[in-house]
């Protein structure tokens, strides 16, 4: 079994060498292996489908055209994520799509999480989180799913760290109250 990860694993270098060289077939198939992770990835940001295949072709692009770069120190699958995350912040400032006002600190009463459990499926929640303004979503994915912290946020944004948690804080109120609307989920039975 170790001999076919070994094997998988050194398959895999010589995939990415051979497609930084320009090797077409090498980066179809590089394509093939991480098109649908990173659609799913872009598509957190986008709503409609169509903008979501355009920034990862994108992306994509901006992969093979800087794929010397990679040193192979760290996940290839990750480095191909930050890119994509990238060009998906990229459009959404093109677009004009968010803007962020610094609030300064946060309301004295922080709401802790509350795990719920729900019977949402995937497409229900995605619909929820769309329908979140650009600034407060682009936050709570960076946040919530990405796992990002506040202060690479800040960076990422080019906003404060006070207003990346306020984003957040906001993001998270207004999921609340959706779900809350939705009746999906009954605080009182737990």
């Amino acid at each position: 079994m170790k001999l076919k990860v070994v094997s998988l694993h050194k398959n895999y270098h010589k995939l990415i060498g051979n497609a930084s060289k320009g090797h077409k077939r090498s980066q179809h198939q590089l394509f093939e292996l991480f098109a649908p992770k990173m659609l799913s990835v872009c598509r957190q940001y986008f709503k409609n489908k169509d903008a979501a295949e355009e920034v990862m072709l994108t992306g994509f692009l901006k992969v093979f055209t800087h794929l010397e770069a990679f040193k192979f120190e760290g996940s290839f699958e990750g480095w191909i994520r930050r890119i994509m995350i990238n060009e998906a912040i990229s459009q959404l400032r093109k677009d004009k799509k968010f803007q962020f006002r610094d609030e300064g600190e946060m309301e004295n009463s922080i709401d802790h999480v509350t795990y719920i459990e729900t019977v949402l499926e995937v497409e229900e929640i995605q619909k929820t989180i769309d329908a979140l303004p650009p600034g407060y979503k682009t936050v709570f994915i960076l946040y919530a799913v990405e796992g990002y912290k506040h202060s690479e946020i800040s960076e990422l944004l080019k906003i404060s760290e006070s207003t990346s948690k306020s984003q957040l804080y906001k993001a998270r109120k207004m999921l609340r109250a959706s779900i809350e609307k939705q009746n999906i989920v009954n605080y009182g039975t737990h």
